[in-house]
């Protein structure tokens, strides 16, 4: 696959922008339906490091490699680059990340670019989980248990985390997530900035 990135317009114009966080976009439309990085790459023909690369930032993508995840994705490339919201949906339901392990993901913003939000919903599982795959990418996260008991593994720390705690790290620190067990399915909030976005409170909670 050719390897010239889509260039020619000067910075300033926002095009660099829309390439900065095209990695993390490509990512979130993956997710929001439902392919692995390999079922992506085996559907698309794109090399399963090239779109590895190109989803943790570390790679450009040129036009043929779009098109290719276009076509797989049933997406149009102005929504791949932001530029149009997606495609409108009788209803939201939670889209199945990865069928393995039955992780359901539900996007709550239209624009996957900058910063945006998820819902993420892990099942029971009937055996005890074990420490949960770490990765590491670029960007910011914010991270809000909704119900059931998360396990969230942050570089050296193990966390146990309830409803209603928070946590909130740099993503290049590896991280990775599972439900603690049986107990019921766990359900948490995500807020991503790709490029580091953070939420910024404006009104601060008073001292009792």
């Amino acid at each position: 696959m050719a390897e010239d990135d889509i260039t020619g317009v000067p910075a300033e114009d926002g095009v660099a922008g829309v390439l900065a966080a095209m990695g993390p976009r490509l990512r979130a439309v993956r997710e929001r339906h439902g392919h692995t990085l390999t079922e992506a790459s085996r559907a698309s023909g794109v090399g399963l490091s090239t779109l590895s690369r190109v989803e943790n930032g570390r790679r450009k993508p040129n036009l043929e490699l779009l098109l290719h995840l276009a076509r797989v994705y049933g997406v149009s490339l102005d929504e791949l680059a932001g530029l149009a919201p997606a495609a409108p949906r009788e209803a939201p339901r939670p889209v199945p990340r990865r069928p393995a392990d039955g992780k359901a993901v539900l996007p709550l913003t239209r624009y996957v670019g900058g910063l945006h939000a998820h819902k993420h919903v892990l099942p029971a599982t009937d055996d005890p989980p074990s420490r949960p795959r770490q990765v590491s990418h670029e960007g910011y996260e914010w991270l809000c248990v909704l119900s059931g008991r998360l396990w969230l593994a942050l570089g050296e720390h193990d966390l146990v985390l309830t409803a209603g705690e928070v946590a909130e790290f740099d993503t290049r620190t590896p991280h990775g997530v599972a439900n603690t067990g049986p107990g019921g399915p766990a359900e948490y909030l995500i807020m991503f900035g790709p490029q580091g976005e953070r939420l910024r409170p404006r009104v601060r909670p008073t001292a009792d």
